[in-house]
């Protein structure tokens, strides 16, 4: 089983985590940000992973610290689940569209770190500011070593932008840690 557990403490948070690659979509997600959390169920439920995570951050300031540090912990927990990723397809894409929103996604679970964020999200949803997006993309992406695309190909209201960017990462994960042979998917015998 590739499961993982993160305990994560700092000055500005403190974060719980366990992550199952291999699971069905359960979710226990508690970060204090409602968006957030919505947007961590929607990554959970359509990637088929399972996953519990609390965090208490310093919300008074404002939800910066709480959304990069789950990025961080959350992308820490996946690189330990992958393992030596032996079998894993690795590469994956997706379109995805949320209403009059639509969102391409690529991923390379290569064990380098890369995210090109296409567009700039701005503004707010409820009190969450949607540039916070690209943070927790950027947090993951680094802390998971992996390569991700994301542009949105319709824009539209904020919050379908969002989602549809969530889900078509969700569905690449599902899709790239997937295991599909009994090789290591590189020319160089490794991804790490």
């Amino acid at each position: 089983m590739r499961i993982e557990t993160i305990k994560r403490t700092t000055r500005e948070t403190d974060i719980s985590l366990t992550l199952n690659l291999d699971g069905s979509g359960r979710r226990g997600i508690q970060t204090g940000v409602g968006f957030f959390d919505h947007m961590l169920e929607l990554l959970t439920v359509h990637s088929g992973m399972d996953l519990t995570l609390a965090c208490r951050g310093d919300l008074q300031v404002d939800a910066h610290h709480t959304v990069e540090d789950c990025g961080i912990a959350l992308g820490d927990a996946f690189k330990a689940a992958l393992g030596d990723k032996v079998g894993i397809a690795r590469f994956a894409n997706r379109v995805v569209s949320m209403d009059e929103c639509c969102a391409l996604v690529a991923l390379d679970l290569s064990g380098r770190a890369y995210l090109a964020f296409e567009d700039r999200l701005d503004g707010r949803v409820g009190n969450f500011d949607m540039e916070l997006v690209e943070e927790f993309f950027r947090a993951f992406s680094t802390r998971a070593g992996c390569n991700i695309y994301a542009k949105l190909l319709r824009r539209g209201n904020r919050h379908h932008e969002a989602e549809a960017l969530f889900k078509a990462l969700a569905l690449c994960i599902r899709d790239g840690v997937k295991v599909i042979s009994t090789q290591v998917p590189s020319s160089k015998g490794t991804l790490s």
